[in-house]
């Protein structure tokens, strides 16, 4: 099973980028035996790098149920509850490229242990608030060690595995845990919240990040660049505060939409960082990002099929998440079982997404997936106001499957190719685009949900326009990666 490589320079966990002694992937072959397996130590490294992923998707969504119990017991009114959101968003997506170079220079599993680290105390702070200040303190300091978990994480797994089959079953793995994660954060979070509190959601991550973080450093091995290039200041600064801004600008448009002053000034601040940013890394020796990777067809129409996929996924279960409990009348919990279901077929989808691009290819799974995603949401305008839970359940867990496998083949087309000094630049770009997508798909369709005459018109059309956009993305992903 092989995947298709933007190039010939194939990352190899034995190169120079990795002075500690690597782990070694596979078991010893035995005659007659099947394909290569996973040696014990690396299966050991994959549960802790996975778990570190699956303990951030979960921290996404696990706190959304319990936010109006949250907001009564410690006084947020309902733009705070908002802020609840936005203060772990804005951190995760504006740093993420940020740490994921400081890493490459410094050591990944350095920067990955400081990130558990942080974010298990911010956890725990968060358990223990006594008032909005702190609650939203620790929200920021939970973004901020997501920012530093996922792009280490990401690039230690790929300088672990290399590229072909053991690669596309690691992704693979990661892929299904960080879906799941978010889907199992739904329904957790309904459970806790209506047993334990609101408190004990956020000590369920206190507790993950433990059970992460003893083992990790038995079995990572340091991986860092051999190129002691000084970081890129000005382009770091840019970059950081664009994404700031515009994830500011667009979190804040969810609440109280696009006419207001401070959104205005902070999406125009973030188009002007973000286009500075470009003219700084043009003339930079060491640039943060390299111009040249971003124009590989590759790099970009693989970050393309991300940031649709991502955005559109969760604004779709955000509405959805409206339709059953407003329309349909389901209670918190049952809404979360719903979503059961999806992260039941996601792990189904996510066992069967390297065969299939083992079969055809990451570059046609990756189309092939947004095409599905977009149909089987389309479906989703079927729905009347009398329906019933179980054609939604059905149309959005089978678009779902298609997500899945448009993560996992996302990614691998990202980082296929790249050498191992430039794999946190890489899986950078990677998170970035799912931060980012998971951030600005709510405000910028989202809103359509709640402007319409009634809700049930509003999530008909974000239904709508969410559809034909991945149906877009597809053809246009099939169209760009054929000629790369």
């Amino acid at each position: 099973m092989a995947i298709e490589s933007p190039s010939t320079s194939a990352a190899s966990p034995a190169s120079p980028a990795s002075p500690a002694s690597p782990v070694t992937p596979l078991s010893p072959a035995r005659p007659g035996a099947g394909p290569p397996r996973l040696s014990g130590r690396a299966r050991l490294v994959l549960f802790v790098l996975c778990a570190a992923q699956f303990m951030v998707a979960l921290d996404f969504s696990v706190l959304n149920v319990a936010l109006p119990v949250l907001g009564k017991d410690l006084g947020l009114s309902t733009t705070g509850l908002q802020w609840a959101v936005t203060a772990f968003a804005l951190p995760s997506g504006g740093f993420l490229l940020l740490f994921g170079r400081i890493a490459d220079l410094y050591g990944r599993r350095r920067l990955f242990l400081i990130g558990l680290t942080l974010f298990g105390a911010a956890s725990l702070l968060a358990t223990l608030a006594w008032d909005p200040a702190s609650f939203l303190a620790a929200r920021a300091l939970q973004g901020l060690g997501a920012a530093v978990i996922v792009p280490t994480g990401m690039s230690l797994l790929t300088t672990t595995f290399p590229e072909g089959p053991l690669r596309d079953r690691a992704l693979g793995i990661s892929g299904t845990l960080m879906s799941l994660g978010f889907t199992v954060g739904m329904v957790a979070g309904g459970v806790l919240t209506e047993t334990l509190g609101w408190r004990s959601t956020m000590g369920l991550l206190a507790v993950a990040s433990v059970v992460v973080l003893v083992p990790a450093p038995k079995v990572l091995a340091e991986s860092r660049t051999t190129d002691r290039q000084r970081l890129d200041v000005p382009g770091a600064v840019s970059v950081t505060g664009g994404l700031l801004a515009l994830i500011y600008a667009l979190s804040t448009a969810a609440e109280r939409g696009f006419d207001g002053v401070d959104v205005l000034v902070t999406l125009v601040l973030g188009v002007a960082l973000l286009s500075a940013f470009v003219v700084v890394e043009s003339r930079s020796a060491a640039p943060l990002v390299s111009l040249p990777m971003l124009r590989r067809r590759t790099v970009a129409f693989g970050n393309l099929g991300g940031l649709v996929t991502f955005s559109m996924m969760s604004t779709v279960v955000f509405v959805l998440t409206l339709y059953l409990q407003e329309v349909l009348d389901l209670s918190p919990f049952s809404t979360g079982l719903v979503f059961g279901v999806q992260g039941v077929l996601s792990v189904v989808a996510g066992m069967y997404a390297p065969k299939v691009i083992g079969r055809i290819g990451a570059r046609r799974t990756l189309a092939l997936s947004l095409l599905g995603q977009g149909l089987f949401i389309g479906a989703l305008l079927g729905l009347g106001s009398d329906t019933g839970a179980l054609p939604a359940t059905a149309a959005v867990s089978l678009s779902s499957m298609f997500h899945l496998g448009a993560i996992i083949s996302y990614g691998l087309i990202v980082t296929s190719g790249v050498p191992n000094e430039e794999q946190g630049l890489a899986t950078g770009l990677v998170t970035t685009t799912q931060q980012v997508g998971l951030t600005v798909g709510i405000p910028l369709l989202g809103v359509l949900a709640t402007t319409q005459d009634t809700l049930f018109d509003g999530v008909r059309t974000v239904v709508a326009v969410a559809g034909a956009i991945l149906l877009a993305a597809g053809a246009a992903v099939a169209a760009g990666l054929r000629r790369s």
